[in-house]
C-alpha cells in the first residue's frame, strides 16, 4: 500500500469542512470526516484510479459531501495537498506543492 502524507493545509481544510457541518447540525462535521476518511482509503488502496485534473494532480471526490481530494502521488507516496469545496476555485490547490 501507498504511504500517505496529509500537507497542514489539506488537514486545516478538513477541519474547517467539518467545523461548518457541525455548525449547521450536530453531528454533520463527523459524518463529513467519515466520507473523507473512506475516500481517503480508496485513494491509498489505488491512487491511479482517480482523474488527473492539472498537471499531476489528482482528484477523488467524497461520497455526499461536495468535496474533492487533491493529491499527488510521487515514488509510492501520496502527498494530500487540498480537501476543497467543489465550488471553489482551483488556483487554491493548485499552488500547494
Amino acid at each position: 500500500m501507498y504511504k500517505l502524507i496529509i500537507k497542514t493545509f489539506a488537514e486545516l481544510d478538513a477541519i474547517d469542512a467539518a467545523n461548518w457541518y457541525n455548525d449547521k447540525r450536530e453531528g454533520l462535521g463527523e459524518e463529513f470526516v467519515l466520507a473523507l476518511d473512506a475516500k481517503i482509503n480508496a485513494i491509498q488502496r489505488n491512487p491511479t484510479h482517480f482523474q488527473v485534473v492539472y498537471r499531476n494532480i489528482r482528484r477523488a471526490l467524497t461520497e455526499r459531501f461536495p468535496y474533492g481530494i487533491f493529491f499527488i502521488v510521487e515514488d509510492e507516496i501520496i502527498y494530500v495537498l487540498a480537501i476543497q469545496h467543489t465550488s471553489r476555485n482551483p488556483k487554491i490547490w493548485e499552488k500547494r506543492k
